[in-house]
């Protein structure tokens, strides 16, 4: 016979033993490992890829007794999804990191090497300790907790640890592809954010703007056409766009402001420069980061019509616009049940009031949310200024906190409030804020 879901005062009781029963230890031996293993991708290096750390992760996965299954999202980039489920109808939740990491640069700059994962003085160091195979740890070692403590619990969880998150992002994208977030009520992104509930995260264009003449001799320009004051103005004009665009939008509380902001130009656009020789084509590429409320179609337009006028001037000089990459910001409501449950995980089994921040770069989550329309809230331990920096590390504290975090806020989303049918509806509020916020 099917057990009646739990109440409020059993939930509590549930949450506080799902945190309880996460093993401090484990989490940091298991962190240490995944460090341990490189995941940079390196294209010339047969093993410089996510196999080798996605073949670990999905070992101890399985040891645990979650289903998993391995799916490549480009050869030789494996994908690990490991589902739990007591059989019992209910919500749906994800949590979610990526196993790939950066580079970890000169190894000279390192204090502690960036592969060792040592410990001192309450941290753990190494390039991914924060970025992310912390919070990939803390998500494994919640699910273990809750299927120890919570067996009965409705609804299922599954763990999706992709790769490519610090490339073109194609590991969450084939995730989705392929259906593996279909059926979802919400999802948890691990990346490291001090363990701030993060409801907003930028968008982010990637724009490559060429602008094409004709190559000559230093000393006879007239020779050719040059390409280069095309896009010495096109950079002016982008100025004066960033400009406008952050006094027409006001400061986001988490955000901040937009930005436009060239970050190369290239001239010629192969091969070496050379004093006596007049590039054929001038490449700029333009980093475009966006808050909520700015439309990516209008700014992709105003790009090109900038562009445009920057040529204008010599009709000799060709220009192309390509949208490279289009990540949208993201806004998940604070009514949502994910985010109910993962305040009263903070309220209710960790004792203290939850802290509030915004993700100021893209995340998988972006196409969690734009892609697969499931509401996403990015929280988990780390420094969210150290990633990618010489000596990366997390704090074992706080790295403990999210895994105690995650384990409660499980149970809160898939019990008491999930209705039978696993539909979504709010933690608290009358029936005129559900009717109207229902996500």
């Amino acid at each position: 016979m099917e057990t009646v879901p739990p109440r409020s005062g059993s939930a509590n009781v549930l949450a506080g033993k799902a945190a309880a029963a996460v093993n401090a230890d484990e989490v940091v031996r298991l962190t240490r490992e995944l460090v341990r293993i490189p995941s940079v991708y390196r294209p010339d290096d047969p093993a410089g890829n996510e196999t080798a750390v996605a073949a670990y992760l999905a070992g101890h996965l399985s040891r645990l007794g979650l289903r998993v299954s391995v799916h490549e999202a480009a050869p030789g980039r494996p994908n690990v999804v490991a589902d739990w489920t007591s059989g019992r109808r209910g919500r749906g939740l994800i949590l979610e990191g990526h196993t790939d990491v950066v580079t970890e640069g000169d190894r000279s700059a390192w204090s502690h090497p960036p592969f060792d994962a040592e410990v001192s003085g309450g941290r753990i160091y190494g390039r991914g300790a924060a970025d992310m195979k912390g919070g990939l740890a803390a998500a494994a070692c919640a699910l273990d907790a809750v299927r120890r403590a919570a067996p009965d619990l409705p609804g299922r969880v599954r763990i999706a640890a992709v790769a490519d998150e610090e490339g073109m992002m194609l590991g969450i994208k084939s995730f989705i592809r392929d259906g593996h977030a279909q059926g979802f009520d919400g999802a948890i992104v691990c990346e490291p954010e001090e363990n701030e509930i993060c409801l907003r995260q930028k968008g982010a264009m990637r724009v490559l703007v060429s602008f094409t003449g004709k190559m000559a001799h230093g000393a006879m320009p007239y020779a050719g056409v040059n390409p280069i004051p095309a896009a010495a103005r096109f950079v002016t004009l982008l100025a004066e766009e960033d400009r406008r665009q952050q006094e027409g939008h006001e400061r986001d509380p988490h955000l901040g402001l937009p930005h436009i902001t060239p970050t190369t130009i290239r001239a010629p656009a192969h091969g070496e420069p050379q004093f006596n020789v007049m590039a054929g084509e001038a490449r700029v590429t333009v980093d475009v980061r966006t808050i909520p409320g700015q439309n990516h179609a209008d700014l992709h337009r105003a790009i090109c019509e900038l562009a445009n006028a920057a040529q204008a001037d010599d009709p000799c000089v060709r220009v192309t616009v390509e949208l490279v990459e289009d990540r949208p910001w993201t806004e998940t409501p604070p009514w949502d049940p994910l985010v109910r449950a993962i305040e009263r995980a903070f309220l209710e089994s960790m004792g203290r009031e939850p802290r509030y921040g915004g993700v100021p770069g893209s995340t998988d989550g972006t196409f969690l949310h734009a892609w697969a329309r499931i509401p996403v809230v990015t929280i988990g331990p780390g420094n969210r200024q150290i990633p990618h920096q010489a000596d990366e590390y997390v704090e074992v504290g706080e790295l403990v906190e999210a895994a105690r975090l995650y384990a409660a806020a499980i149970v809160y989303f898939l019990g008491e409030e999930a209705a039978p049918n696993g539909a979504r509806r709010c933690w608290r509020g009358d029936a005129a804020e559900e009717e109207g916020h229902d996500s």
